[in-house]
């Protein structure tokens, strides 16, 4: 039994790449992608202009021939950003956003931001030139549950920014609860990027039956019933919902220590792991639209003209468990189920 779709060549709309060995092991796995927005939380973060340019160029170095991925740079909002220099590398084509994290919510993020109006300069810059601010939406306030942090964030800080700056375009990343997919689609102006991982996982596959370190991730994953509406909003149609991994490659020593750091690396195996998630809601006409069309439209890009085609077989797609990043292994996503979709590039 064979069964196949063609589609514009996907792009992912949120995307770590990491850097040195890294970034040489793991940048293949995302080399047949059309476009990635390339997250800055390196160390030391990617804050200028002169960084982002320089990353990219490492970045192409690191890729194969023959490779088709565009990265899309961003950078790293910090309380001592310039605006005039953000407003040059967006205007320069360095840039395609500016990512806030609030400091201390996830990997890297201790040079994030803590006292909002000391970037209301920046955010105002922004505004006015039409660069997109993508946002990690959580807060960190230590008596917030951590099941609760998206839901506080969209109250105390999301929506406040977004009334302070009027015409900022925003994406809430990696949005993980319904709270979130309700804020987007009662507004204008707002977008969101929906993980593979957090389609597929509740927070039982890290919890239930012992604790497991490769689906810990930051947002953490939520009860069932906001998995499930990241899968309706994700098959929808609504173009505000985007294809944005977040695949986040750490080494397996760092996952499985006694503090274990967030992060799922699905690069290798997203696209026929999404494509079962819309096989099985019946949604495979509103695949390409999720991984093709909303996430250009949003940022005002036109979609690849390239197609690539995905091919559902009896034989189930093989994928390594593993990576290996100088000494070091990293794991693949086990989605929990075969993968019978294969992905076979028309380029």
């Amino acid at each position: 039994m064979s069964e196949y779709l063609t589609l514009r060549r996907p792009d992912d709309w949120h995307l770590h790449l990491r850097d040195g060995e890294m970034l040489t092991a793991v940048a293949p796995a995302s080399a047949r992608l059309g476009r990635a927005i390339i997250m800055p939380n390196l160390v030391p973060p990617v804050v200028t202009g002169a960084e982002a340019e320089a990353y990219r160029g490492r970045i192409r170095a690191a890729l194969p021939d023959g490779a088709t991925l565009r990265p899309l740079m961003t950078l790293y909002l910090t309380e001592t950003t310039d605006p005039a220099d953000v407003v040059a590398a967006h205007s320069a084509g360095i840039i395609a956003a500016v990512k806030l994290y609030p400091a201390g919510a996830t990997t890297n993020s201790a040079s994030g931001v803590r006292d909002f109006d000391r970037v209301r300069p920046v955010l105002e810059a922004m505004a006015e030139a039409g660069i997109p601010l993508c946002l990690h939406g959580e807060v960190t306030d230590p008596q917030v549950d951590i099941f609760d942090r998206e839901a506080v964030f969209i109250d105390r800080v999301l929506d406040p920014v977004r009334r302070a700056t009027p015409g900022l375009r925003v994406v809430l990343e990696h949005v993980t609860t319904s709270d979130g997919v309700d804020y987007v689609r009662a507004n204008e102006g707002i977008g969101a990027t929906i993980t593979t991982h957090h389609l597929v996982i509740n927070r039982n596959a890290i919890l239930a039956g012992g604790i497991r370190p490769h689906y810990y991730c930051l947002p953490v994953a939520k009860r069932e019933s906001h998995r499930l509406a990241l899968v309706e909003a994700a098959t929808s149609g609504d173009p505000r919902f985007f294809s944005g991994t977040d695949s986040a490659p750490h080494p397996d020593s760092a996952k499985e220590s006694a503090c274990g750091c967030a992060g799922c690396f699905t690069a290798p195996n997203w696209l026929p792991i999404v494509a079962q998630v819309f096989q099985d809601e019946g949604a495979l006409d509103r695949l390409e639209g999720f991984v093709s069309l909303n996430g250009p439209a949003f940022y005002g890009m036109p979609p690849n003209e390239d197609r690539i085609t995905l091919r559902r077989r009896d034989r189930a797609a093989a994928f390594p468990t593993h990576i290996t990043a100088g000494g070091e292994t990293v794991t693949v996503f086990d989605p929990g189920f075969p993968l019978h979709w294969h992905v076979e590039d028309d380029a």
